[in-house]
């Protein structure tokens, strides 16, 4: 007989479902009247916060919205998502965001598939969204978001309903619904669908409640912190920030669109002490002209993420006044779920190799059990040579619960009990993992595998190259040679002939690029490069 096991059940004194949601409702209990969110002018404070989420929970609830029901938000990074976080699953319903850059095919298909009963969305993207819902068969409930500080006088109206309208007929007093089960569905995201349709990514509370507190925890984060949201909340719940920072009784200043100058002026303005971006982003602020520019007050702390950066990105950034943490992870894992975590005896190393430590993807999370590097056809571990390449693989509690309405695409990405993420990956002595490519990008010529990172990063460091992204092109002789892709910075003029002996330079002959176009590259709405865009150009 084991004792530990006779007598000792869980009951509702010792055991409560993991969920996000009792983060707001301790800040709104504790910190009433601190300020919570602010956009613009409009500012609000935990109460106000709760009571409107609480509201909309209720007036969902009274047009029939329940458990299991999608909501979706196209919204821009305003309070309305914000308060989707909360309101949606207080329902007891799934909240799904979607890309505001999609086009009315896409959006159109992530209604239909994710089964959406309500749709809340900003009017600025009645166009797309107009379209999309033309197809339609089935009804409906469309609420419109009117944005006084966007210019909306030419957008127009979508649905019936408006945002503050149908949320004032909520009640106040509504009892909002925990989740019976944590394991159960809280958010639904769509992956970005470059091949065929996108798939709808499923997670749960426990999930999300584990990501926020895992954030809190290897970022360093403190209480009453001011996060700038330059994370679209549409992109993996903007990292499960809307959860994290009411954990933490922290601001969230939203900014809608990416304005560099706008940047400046509300960290300077808030004193902002912490935000998210892709390197893209990074990159638009080392390259603001002085005019857009605001000194630094104090440290900001910046978490990287969306695409492997160059080495460079985070000497510029330093040299501005802002520390930059480079993590990795997918919409299938909630978001991040590795960080470079900085070893103090790296303090020795010259700036060149700190920083090219620093574009390392890491190692895992506090919150996540397992990532490493295996072959995926022996899933046997590489060894830790920094030379041998395999996949990088996941396992934790913040991998999702699997793909919404596809079960074999579920099984083949969880196979041998590991998440299965795609990405090319090599691993240190130290057990740091650092990606060489997603296994769709590796460039195979003449035999030999070339990273399209390592040209980039290399690429990279000349000083008239702002962006740079490396593809295959077909070659008679080799099969496929690299190919470049160039976004220059403003007035720093460069030839083709100029970066390619720039790259001969530090690379082997097989991995310097064949051929160099200077483009605007073409980008997702979180900075990611669209690859495959540039593939078709072939």
């Amino acid at each position: 007989m084991n004792h530990y096991e006779t007598n000792l059940e869980k009951n509702d004194a010792n055991y409560v479902p993991l969920t996000p949601l009792t983060f707001l409702k301790r800040a709104y209990e504790i910190y009433p009247n601190y300020e919570a969110v602010i956009y613009e002018d409009r500012k609000y404070t935990w109460s106000q916060v709760y009571k409107r989420t609480v509201k909309f929970a209720s007036a969902l609830n009274k047009i029939g919205i329940g458990k299991g029901d999608t909501v979706s938000f196209l919204a821009f990074n305003t309070p309305e998502i914000f308060e989707g976080h909360y309101s949606v699953p207080m329902a007891g319903a799934v909240l799904n965001t979607i890309n505001i850059r999609l086009d009315a095919k896409t959006i159109a298909y992530i209604l239909e598939h994710s089964d959406a009963k309500v749709l809340v969305v900003d009017r600025q993207l009645h166009v797309e969204v107009k379209k999309a819902l033309s197809t339609f068969k089935r009804k409906i409930t469309i609420i419109d978001i009117n944005d006084e500080f966007a210019d909306q006088s030419k957008c127009e109206k979508i649905g019936e309903l408006e945002y503050e309208s149908f949320l004032n007929t909520g009640d106040e007093n509504y009892n909002w619904k925990m989740p019976e089960d944590e394991w159960q569905a809280l958010s639904l995201s769509y992956t970005s669908g470059t091949t065929g349709n996108p798939k709808g990514v499923v997670y749960h509370h426990r999930g999300s409640y584990l990501m926020s507190t895992g954030s809190a925890v290897a970022w360093n984060m403190p209480n009453r912190l001011n996060f700038l949201t330059i994370v679209p909340m549409f992109h993996c719940n903007g990292w499960g920030y809307p959860w994290t920072v009411p954990m933490l009784n922290g601001r969230t200043i939203c900014l809608r669109n990416i304005d560099i100058k706008k940047i400046f002026e509300l960290i300077d303005k808030y004193d902002v002490t912490h935000f998210g971006g892709a390197p893209i982003v990074l990159n638009m602020i080392t390259g603001a002209p002085e005019s857009d520019r605001k000194k630094l007050k104090q440290k900001v702390y910046v978490l990287t993420a969306g695409a492997p950066p160059p080495s460079i990105i985070f000497k510029k950034m330093k040299a501005l006044g802002f520390e930059v943490m480079h993590v990795y992870g997918l919409t299938e894992t909630y978001g991040h779920v590795t960080q470079c975590a900085w070893n103090e005896s790296w303090n020795e190393f010259d700036e060149e190799k700190q920083n090219e430590i620093k574009a390392r993807q890491g190692v895992r999370y506090p919150n996540t059990e397992g990532i490493t590097v295996m072959d995926p056809k022996t899933m046997k571990e590489v060894p830790k040579d920094g030379k041998t390449i395999g996949e990088i693989m996941i396992k934790g509690n913040v991998v999702m619960k699997g793909y919404f309405k596809d079960k074999e695409a579920t099984i083949k990405a969880m196979k041998d009990g590991w998440f299965h993420s795609g990405d090319l990956a090599v691993m240190h002595s130290d057990g740091y993992v650092k990606i060489q490519d997603r296994s769709k990008d590796i460039i195979i010529s003449g035999g030999e595998n070339i990273s399209s990172i390592e040209i980039e990063n290399t690429l990279s460091k000349h000083p008239s190259v702002s962006i740079a992204a490396v593809v295959a092109k077909p070659d008679e002789k080799w099969g496929e040679v690299p190919c470049a892709f160039i976004e220059t910075v403003k007035d720093k003029i460069v030839t083709e002939k100029e970066l390619i002996s720039f790259c001969k330079e530090t690379l082997a002959g097989f991995k310097v690029p064949k051929q160099v176009v200077f483009c605007d590259l073409p980008k997702t709405s979180t900075g990611k490069i669209q690859k495959f865009e540039l593939r078709k150009k072939f």
